[in-house]
């Protein structure tokens, strides 16, 4: 399954859209120097495909291009971190 991810810096959020729809997001803050991911959703319709995992490794992969760290705020985003031993380096 294809989706395509955007990330709306106004907001503070990435959304993941399906056909146009959007099927996940992830909010976050930022203050320059740490992210702190606050909350991951996915509408119940596309729920246990692996899309809140795919839009929070976009988010992480983001904020280690733009040299930043992160705080995982959100249960998921802790959980994906502890799946993801090697990219541990990230947390602030």
């Amino acid at each position: 399954m294809s989706v395509d991810i955007e990330h709306d810096a106004a907001r503070h959020r990435y959304l993941g859209r399906i056909d146009g729809r959007v099927a996940t997001s992830l909010d976050y803050a930022d203050d320059g120097a740490v992210v702190s991911m606050t909350r991951t959703f996915t509408n119940p319709e596309f729920r246990g495909q692996g899309l809140a995992g795919r839009i929070t490794a976009h988010a992480v992969d983001e904020a280690e291009a733009a040299g930043r760290r992160v705080r995982a705020m959100c249960w998921y985003v802790a959980d994906w971190f502890e799946a993801h031993p090697e990219r541990a380096h990230l947390l602030a």
